[in-house]
């Protein structure tokens, strides 16, 4: 076993951990999220070693790491909901799950011939994912039900000896930021679904701003009427706004909207508007409700969506997925004077959601 601290030896470290990938062997190496430990996805002696290594593991799959969304079709069918996390988030603490297209073999294929796709957010990991041409296995190097290891020292310490002899080569950038695993997205059927919520949320910078209320619900009429509340305490009916609302699918950003139509008076039943981008919803004396959904816009598409149209109409904007453009929502409403909410879904449990209510 071979132990390599990176400093300023970044074309030796690749060198010598595309020698060990080459002949079949393992490798440890730092990510945005911990250490992990790879072996070609390609090769199934080397995926062997790798399970003797990480003892057992059930059916669980191993996910790949790849160099760029080029690499991954080789290996996954990356459909429009795949292409749009790909381009929008990645690199970044993401495992988007897709359809294998028959070229790896298990355990990198789940039972439901599905593959786990990561594109590193670590230069040096980038880099020698472009020089080795392959996927690696990308799982962290702790053993099946362990802690995930920040530390070399302490995960060796951790490691039966039998392990640590299957190991070829340690690449140590030192002590990582114990930051938390990555979030799982499985977009096999073309919608996207959350599978294990990691470091991805909504912009830290979008709460910066003056805190006005934050709740706890427990169920999706309790989440509907706090969006009742929040409408009728801080909405004008006649003037424009915007509501941004941020987080994970299944938070409640659509029933919270709900409630805000039910205040207005709208009459129809409001609903999910991704595959629409824009649902509008008439009250009062002609005036709109525009619900809009970003996560299907690519980046230069938001100018084309009808946000400004509807903002230069005086309507109220509520914004699903408002983080995806953070940057540019907040310059529109300083450019038009209109003012803006900030609100942020986050899971408690299955059934408790917490909802904090920000004035931008």
């Amino acid at each position: 076993m071979e132990r390599i601290k990176v400093n300023n030896n970044i074309e030796e470290v690749i060198q010598k951990a595309v020698e060990v990938l080459d002949n079949g062997g393992i490798i440890i190496y730092p990510t945005e999220t911990c250490y992990g430990i790879g072996v070609d996805a390609t090769n199934t002696e080397a995926l062997k070693k790798l399970l003797n290594y990480k003892k057992f593991r059930g059916s669980k799959p191993i996910s790949i790491a790849v160099s760029d969304t080029e690499m991954a079709s080789k290996y996954v069918e990356i459909n429009e909901m795949g292409e749009n996390i790909y381009k929008n988030y990645l690199p970044g603490p993401i495992t988007v799950v897709s359809m294998s297209k028959g070229i790896l073999q298990p355990p990198v294929v789940s039972q439901q011939g599905t593959v786990g796709v990561r594109i590193p957010d670590y230069p040096l990991m980038l880099e020698l994912l472009k020089e080795y041409g392959k996927p690696i296995t990308a799982t962290s190097a702790n053993m099946s039900y362990r802690s995930a290891p920040y530390d070399i020292d302490k995960l060796l310490e951790q490691l039966p000896e039998k392990s640590k002899k299957m190991i070829n080569l340690i690449i140590d950038a030192g002590v990582l930021p114990k930051n938390p695993p990555s979030t799982v997205l499985d977009t096999t059927l073309n919608t996207l679904s959350v599978l294990r919520e990691g470091k991805l949320k909504f912009e830290e910078a979008i709460v910066k701003n003056r805190k006005l209320v934050s709740n706890v619900t427990k169920t999706p009429e309790e989440t509907t009427d706090m969006g009742y509340e929040f409408s009728k305490k801080y909405l004008d009916p006649h003037k424009p706004v915007v509501v941004a609302l941020s987080g994970e699918l299944g938070a409640g950003k659509t029933q919270f909207t709900k409630g805000i139509g039910k205040q207005l008076g709208v009459k129809e039943i409001v609903t999910s508007p991704t595959y629409t981008i824009i649902n509008e919803y008439e009250y009062g004396d002609g005036n709109i409700l525009a619900h809009m959904d970003t996560w299907r816009l690519m980046d230069d598409e938001l100018e084309k969506s009808g946000l400004i149209e509807h903002l230069e109409a005086k309507n109220i904007v509520v914004i699903e997925w408002a983080d995806k453009f953070y940057q540019e929502i907040h310059a529109l409403c300083d450019n038009m004077n209109i003012p803006i909410y900030n609100i942020k879904f986050n899971y408690i449990s299955l059934e408790k959601r917490e909802i904090t209510i920000y004035e931008g």
